[in-house]
């Protein structure tokens, strides 16, 4: 099984900005490949494909399917949790 993550955020999204690094570092120690899309009017129309409502949102992907979601906000330790219980 090959998971992803796609991380999307606003470019005024304070919560976003801070969650990036945290999501890039529990990713890179997982091995899991992040896909940042940032929201704009380019990317507008793949957002509304995904069902993106609000920012910063997190899909996992495995084998190319979504198999979570989660939006807003969370602790390192959370998203830690999170990710090794929608990667087993």
């Amino acid at each position: 099984m090959r998971y992803t993550l796609l991380e999307v955020s606003g470019e005024s999204c304070a919560n976003c900005f801070t969650l990036l690094p945290v999501v890039q570092k529990l990713a890179n120690e997982r091995g899991i490949p992040v896909r940042h899309l940032e929201l704009s009017e380019a990317t507008a129309e793949e957002a509304r494909s995904l069902g993106i409502r609000r920012v910063p949102t997190l899909i996992v992907y495995r084998d190319g399917e979504e198999v979570a979601r989660c939006t807003g906000y969370q602790p390192e330790e959370i998203l830690s949790l999170w990710l090794d219980a929608k990667c087993e």
